[in-house]
């Protein structure tokens, strides 16, 4: 069984490389498969909301505004893609055979992401960040 911080990790990785690939000429090739995972749950919804998160990313990319939007995408999808997990456990194997297979052959070799890493934190005093991709900290209301 999953812990709910696999679960989060697992989650927050679809979401990033799925927002990732709504905007690639791969996009087209995993679309069906990422539907696949919604199959119980209204795929056809779930379909209409990535076509229109699709293009409002296109569309903020062409006029410059894509990275803000881009992590609103990704925590979005991150929270629907944990919700789906705690309704249909079952998806989780699904959903990293995507991750693992499809949603990398589909990205062209640059946007490819291959490896490992391990984070460790030691802390007595103060605080600890540690991130496998984007973060911000914000103290005092500045980032």
């Amino acid at each position: 069984m999953e812990t709910s911080v696999e679960l989060a990790g697992l989650a927050s990785a679809a979401a990033a490389r799925l927002i990732d690939l709504l905007t690639t000429d791969g996009w087209a090739a995993v679309r069906s498969s990422v539907l696949s995972l919604w199959r119980s749950a209204h795929p056809e919804r779930v379909d209409d909301e990535l076509t229109d998160a699709r293009g409002e990313l296109l569309e903020a990319r062409r006029t410059g505004g894509g990275e803000e939007l881009q992590g609103l995408l990704v925590a979005e999808w991150q929270a629907r893609i944990i919700r789906l997990l705690a309704t249909r456990p079952d998806a989780v194997a699904e959903l990293r055979a995507l991750l693992g297979e499809e949603l990398s052959a589909a990205g062209a070799p640059e946007q490819q992401i291959t490896g490992s890493m391990t984070l460790e934190a030691h802390v007595s005093d103060g605080d600890a960040f540690l991130a496998g991709r984007d973060m911000t900290v914000t103290r005092g209301g500045e980032a």
